[in-house]
């Protein structure tokens, strides 16, 4: 199937109370990984990339590796950019063939945001390619962005509708308490589902959220027995997900448990078949973990046979 804009997967998705994931890539078998899930699954999906994922694969590879591998497993899918930092960005990842784009401009105030936005939106639309916007900032660590803790700030309702309204963006990423990264959070989790109904009232594009891997125990784990140190990670609750989805979340960012499986995985091959030298071998033990790890988020967002 040729890859689609991810309106056209996201907006059933908010009408229907189930949310879609964005799975983040980089290379060959993370992306064979995500397409294996969503084929086995039936489940449409969302396929990633960050700018430093680009830097590291290129644009043609890039785009060639999803492409391929949708029309291969015949699986609804976007390719999307994510974090997108400015303008330009946006627009070489459209000419390189791109249908979904994100500008992430929460770092600035709150007019810097909506120009910056409207200017994307602008030119995007005319391509035909929908926009995803950030308005809220998340703690934690952002792929080649990081931000403090202190300067977090939950998203506000009524800003939202108005920001939505002024910039014309199909899609909102909100910031209610999550984080990016293995280390979310110190205590235990604080999710502001209230704040996100409101939100959802207001708003009746799709929501996504950020920094929504939940770290789970069992991958963790296996990472850790097999040497990773990662002292003190923590996700968000599997059940804080669920309910953020009846609350109007549409699309749910994963990187970070991806690549927990990948490590735990690898380091499990290495540790017991010390024989073993074969990089397929290696890395597509890796694969298969992740391939595990997509099939757990695809059914815990209900999108299972939604392609």
């Amino acid at each position: 199937m040729p890859l689609v804009d991810s309106k056209e997967i996201l907006v059933p998705a908010r009408e229907q109370g189930y949310a879609v994931g964005a799975f983040n890539t980089s290379n060959l078998e993370i992306s064979q990984a995500i397409f294996q899930a969503a084929a086995e699954m039936k489940a449409p999906v969302i396929v990633a990339t960050s700018e430093s994922a680009i830097e590291y694969a290129g644009f043609d590879n890039l785009f060639a590796i999803v492409r391929n591998l949708a029309e291969y497993f015949d699986v609804k899918a976007a390719l999307h950019l994510d974090h997108g930092k400015d303008l330009d960005l946006a627009v070489k990842c459209m000419r390189h063939g791109w249908t979904s784009v994100m500008i992430d401009a929460s770092k600035l105030e709150y007019q810097e945001n909506v120009a910056a936005t409207s200017a994307v939106v602008e030119i995007a639309h005319m391509a035909g390619v929908p926009v995803e916007a950030e308005l809220g900032r998340l703690a934690g660590i952002e792929d080649m962005v990081s931000v403090d803790e202190r300067e977090a700030a939950l998203t506000d309702p009524a800003q939202a509708a108005e920001f939505m309204e002024r910039t014309g963006c199909d899609f909102l990423a909100v910031a209610v308490g999550t984080s990016h990264g293995a280390y979310k959070f110190k205590g235990d989790p604080k999710i502001d589902l209230e704040r996100l109904s409101e939100i959802a009232g207001k708003v009746e594009q799709p929501l996504v959220l950020h920094g929504a891997s939940s770290v789970p125990q069992d991958v963790l784990e296996t990472a850790a027995k097999y040497g990773a140190d990662l002292p003190g990670a923590k996700g968000v609750p599997e059940d804080a997900i669920k309910e953020a989805v009846k609350r109007g979340i549409a699309k749910i960012n994963i990187d970070t448990d991806l690549r927990l499986a990948f490590t735990g995985a690898v380091r499990k091959i290495l540790t017991e078949s010390p024989k073993v030298f074969d990089p397929r071998k290696i890395v597509g033990s890796g694969r298969e973990a992740i391939k595990d790890v997509v099939k757990r988020k695809i059914s815990l967002f209900r999108s299972d046979g939604k392609a």
